[in-house]
């Protein structure tokens, strides 16, 4: 406890707490010689303040949230990476917590940001997250929220998401360049507006640039529920003859199910997808993909949260662009 050692030291010193205190502190009415002493001796007896006293007194943590629904994903591992790096540069630390796409879990996790005086929080909403409260509470003890990927369709936040629109824009191209006739796009979870984008302009640019391609829609959100749609299609009449991965677990659980259907890519089918870039070149041919970096997304995050904490909070809406990495999928 602060408390005790600051009170060895006094004593060791013959001097009072409060003098103590002060030297630690370098107040001016502490002469330079008491200073000396009192830092010496706080060394020889690794002294540590009490930094949640200190805490509570100053309302300053240098401690920064972070909160996605899982960490054991490639993408939110490259945007902790690039956070926690410019974090620590400029002096703050990190605080990481996972929601398991459980409103409940998240809702915990968000009383346990605010009982450690975050000074701002990074947060990607579960599935599960329609009340806007808990995130509300935070902003009303003025710890700013920025959202970043999976954003709240709500206005008066900081949002820093992936150009979502575009990336499905991109992809959608990409396949019609190939003149496939018969595609399957597989998507996220409908509930997330990221889905609800990428969904619209991926329908829209077909719509718009080839109304004749017969296009089928399905959400599987995990590499299961993948594998499990992906088969059933391939297995069909009608067999696409491309198929579009929202993300990287879509993708994976697709590739399962080419690799047990013995199809040849991209021969028997073309597949494409969005990605962090990482699974795409674990397969031969690499995949053909449409980048969007975790790592980028965390690096105009940070930059946002500052702008934040140097009482800029005027809400404003950031977006990561995205590229064509082409493999040899399509």
């Amino acid at each position: 406890m602060q408390q005790s050692t600051l009170k060895k030291l006094s004593e060791v010193l013959g001097i009072s707490i409060s003098t103590v205190s002060r030297a630690l502190k370098d107040h001016p009415d502490i002469s330079e010689n008491t200073k000396t002493k009192v830092k010496e001796l706080a060394t020889a007896l690794e002294y540590e303040p009490n930094n949640y006293a200190v805490q509570l007194r100053t309302r300053q943590s240098n401690l920064l949230g972070i909160l996605v629904p899982s960490i054991d994903n490639f993408f939110y591992d490259s945007f902790i990476a690039a956070v926690e790096e410019d974090a620590r540069l400029h002096g703050y630390s990190v605080m990481i917590m996972q929601s398991r796409d459980k409103a409940q879990i998240e809702t915990a996790n968000l009383h346990l940001f605010r009982k450690n005086m975050v000074m701002g929080l990074f947060a990607s909403i579960s599935i599960e997250t329609e009340d806007m409260t808990p995130f509300r509470k935070l902003e009303e003890q003025k710890i700013p929220v920025v959202f970043i990927d999976r954003v709240a369709e709500v206005e008066g936040y900081h949002k820093v998401c992936l150009a979502d629109a575009e990336a499905a824009r991109i992809a959608a191209e990409a396949i019609i360049e190939k003149k496939k006739k018969r595609v399957l796009g597989l998507f996220g979870h409908p509930h997330l507006s990221i889905t609800k984008i990428r969904c619209a302009s991926f329908k829209e640019t077909f719509e718009k640039h080839a109304p004749k391609t017969k296009l089928t829609i399905d959400y599987p959100e995990t590499i299961n529920e993948s594998k499990r749609v992906a088969l059933e299609i391939l297995k069909g009449k009608n067999r696409p003859d491309a198929i579009f991965c929202m993300g990287d677990q879509i993708l994976i659980g697709v590739m399962y199910a080419i690799h047990k259907l013995k199809l040849k890519v991209p021969d028997d089918i073309g597949v494409i997808g969005i990605s962090n870039g990482l699974f795409p070149t674990l397969y031969d041919p690499k995949i053909t993909y449409v980048e969007t970096s975790g790592f980028k997304l965390g690096k105009l995050a940070f930059a946002q949260m500052l702008s934040c904490l140097r009482n800029d909070h005027t809400p404003e809406e950031v977006t990561v662009e995205s590229l064509l990495i082409e493999g040899g999928s399509l």
